[in-house]
């Protein structure tokens, strides 16, 4: 049978070791959390240029030259604030590596929408990494 003052000392030690650990693993959880929302913004932005390129690769008889792209995409992003979300839409001949001239009225053309979105992993407003999300989709012009 243990003493009273034996099972307090040993509690004691456990107190401690919890309190040493802790933190750490309140910095894993939080950790975890941050990449759990940076990836769901990489899928959002993944899905809004999908979206954005389609909706530019439908519509090359409107004559907006990607613009009605462009909204969509933006559209298709609504968890992503606005200003720091960036959209670009192109198209150009396939193969033409710098896009120099913009050729929306040739079928078969490649529609290319790169998005880009910052992001920053914050644990108790530490930024641990930081930069931009970049995602691109290309299509093909009807």
């Amino acid at each position: 049978m243990r003493r009273p003052t034996q099972l307090l000392r040993d509690d004691g030690q456990a107190v401690v070791e919890f309190a040493l650990v802790l933190p750490l693993l309140m910095g894993l959880v939080l950790g975890i959390v941050q990449f759990g929302i940076v990836f769901n913004n990489y899928e959002t932005l993944t899905d809004a240029a999908r979206v954005g390129a389609r909706k530019a690769a439908v519509s090359r008889l409107v004559g907006d030259n990607g613009a009605s792209g462009q909204a969509a995409a933006y559209a298709a992003a609504s968890g992503l604030s606005k200003p720091p979300l960036v959209v670009d839409v192109t198209s150009c001949a396939p193969g033409t590596s710098p896009c120099t001239t913009q050729d929306w009225t040739t079928p078969g053309n490649e529609v290319t929408v790169t998005a880009t979105y910052p992001y920053a992993i914050k644990i108790l407003d530490w930024t641990i990494a930081g930069g931009n999300l970049t995602t691109v989709t290309k299509e093909r012009l009807e």
